[in-house]
């Protein structure tokens, strides 16, 4: 049985979901349809990933079948950078409703807090490898966020890649408060005065690239850490007859977090919801703690770094 953290808004997200980013057109489908017949619960997507027809499809399927029904899933969408604007927020959400072929979601995200230029293009490209930026105020994308929810279209709210004192903000001026933080989260980036911030709020906390994106061509360089291949989670692996991928994402669940990681090989699909067997002592969990790095791998500061609102600008 997967375990489920309770979100601020009634609701539960479970501990472990699958991510569905840089999972290709032609591979997302069958991803899904293999994680919700192993268990799964929770899929995360988002616009800019440019798959969700494909999940729209395949979630379709699922449901038609009858063998799980649309209150069993957990689903939770982005609304990109290009749609920050209150009309275009709202935009955004009627997009992503229908690529996903649902009435609504689970858990509604701001990606990012820096906005680009709207129109048409994702990545709108200015000068010297930079974006075209918008002067949008994330709070008005809030706005839209809180009007949607009250519309019956997102059952919870929250933000993405947003620092502590953005966090703050949102919270400070916000009718209904922030359910959900997803920022990068593993073993070598613990985040650790960002979770407990969150764990004062009543904010629950999510991690993407939960393994150190191991397969990663974009963000990682050669010679980049691999936390899979770590001493010591390759030692607490051993001890519990379990994958590294396992032992990590079971810190995950006994330290109150959540994790989406993504894959489409069925045999990993599968292996990474079983940590649901086992528990890690609190001294494997001090230890996994210990091989932090403060090492982030998706890192926009060179190219949103002179936007006010980058994330990166501020220590956490």
């Amino acid at each position: 049985m997967v375990q489920s953290l309770k979100l601020n808004s009634g609701y539960s997200i479970p501990a472990i979901g699958l991510g569905t980013w840089q999972s290709k057109p032609g591979e997302v489908a069958a991803a899904i349809k293999t994680a919700v017949a192993a268990g799964y619960r929770h899929i995360d997507c988002a616009h800019v990933y440019q798959n969700q027809k494909e999940v729209g499809e395949a979630l379709k399927e699922i449901l038609d079948e009858g063998k799980v029904k649309r209150e069993e899933l957990f689903i939770t969408s982005k609304v990109w950078n290009t749609f920050h604007s209150e009309a275009k927020a709202h935009e955004n959400i009627d997009i992503i409703l229908s690529d996903l072929q649902l009435s609504y979601v689970d858990l509604m995200l701001i990606h990012w807090p820096q906005g680009y230029a709207e129109g048409a293009e994702l990545f709108p490209a200015g000068e010297n490898g930079k974006m075209r930026y918008s002067d949008v105020d994330y709070l008005e994308t809030w706005k839209a966020f809180e009007a949607a929810q009250k519309a019956g279209k997102c059952r919870s709210i929250g933000l993405s890649n947003f620092t502590h004192s953005q966090i703050q903000r949102v919270w400070d001026a916000a009718e209904v408060k922030p359910a959900c933080l997803q920022v990068e989260l593993h073993p070598y980036f613990t985040q650790v005065k960002l979770r407990e911030f969150c764990k004062e709020k009543g904010i629950v906390v999510v991690g993407y690239s939960p393994l150190g994106n191991p397969g990663s061509a974009f963000f990682r360089k050669d010679g980049d850490p691999n936390v899979l291949t770590n001493e010591v989670v390759a030692g607490i692996a051993k001890a519990h007859g379990k994958t590294p991928a396992q032992i990590i994402l079971r810190w995950f669940v006994d330290s109150g977090l959540s994790a989406i990681p993504k894959s489409v090989t069925p045999q990993r699909i599968s292996e990474n919801l079983a940590v649901f067997d086992f528990q890690l002592t609190a001294e494997e969990i001090s230890k996994i703690d210990g091989i932090n790095k403060n090492w982030r791998i998706v890192d926009l500061s060179q190219r949103d770094g002179d936007h006010p609102h980058c994330p990166f600008l501020e220590e956490f």
